[in-house]
């Protein structure tokens, strides 16, 4: 049986929100663009109620290129400490959940605004289960460099 989530979640919203959408704001101050120094920090003091979350970066000057904190890894079944390509990645991601990420992706990095997306993914060695992403475009000298944020599995009924 194919799970589903209870409500799920789908929204864009402004950088000067992140505190709001994204504790990345509470470590440096919700109108801050600057470099987070130790996600782990962020990661240690936020323990949603679906799981461990996860930290995440993809860094847009290196060819999308990604870092993950090991529970990213394993919440998409790869070994930790693999070399993933986006590509790879964005192909665990149901089709509907693939389309609307890559939707906010685009839209997030086009007008600096951040996301909160629940999507359906297919683990490596896993059942097809519930994610939420977070994210949010790091800005040096008025440019998108990074999106960054959280990834945790969501509880599900099915």
């Amino acid at each position: 049986m194919k799970p589903t989530h209870p409500l799920p979640v789908h929204h864009s919203w402004p950088l000067y929100e992140r505190a709001r959408y994204f504790e990345l704001g509470q470590l440096h101050g919700p109108d801050t663009l600057d470099a987070v120094a130790d996600m782990a920090d962020l990661v240690a003091n936020d323990r949603p109620a679906g799981g461990q979350p996860g930290w995440w970066e993809c860094d847009l000057t290196d060819n999308n290129r990604l870092s993950w904190s090991n529970e990213v890894y394993d919440i998409f079944g790869l070994p930790r400490g693999a070399a993933v390509t986006r590509a790879e990645t964005v192909a665990l991601y149901e089709e509907g959940s693939r389309a609307a990420m890559e939707k906010l992706r685009a839209y997030a990095i086009r007008h600096r605004r951040g996301f909160t997306l629940d999507v359906e993914i297919k683990p490596v060695t896993a059942e097809p289960r519930w994610m939420r992403l977070i994210a949010a475009p790091l800005c040096i000298d008025d440019q998108i460099v990074k999106l960054q944020g959280l990834k945790f599995l969501m509880p599900t009924r099915g």
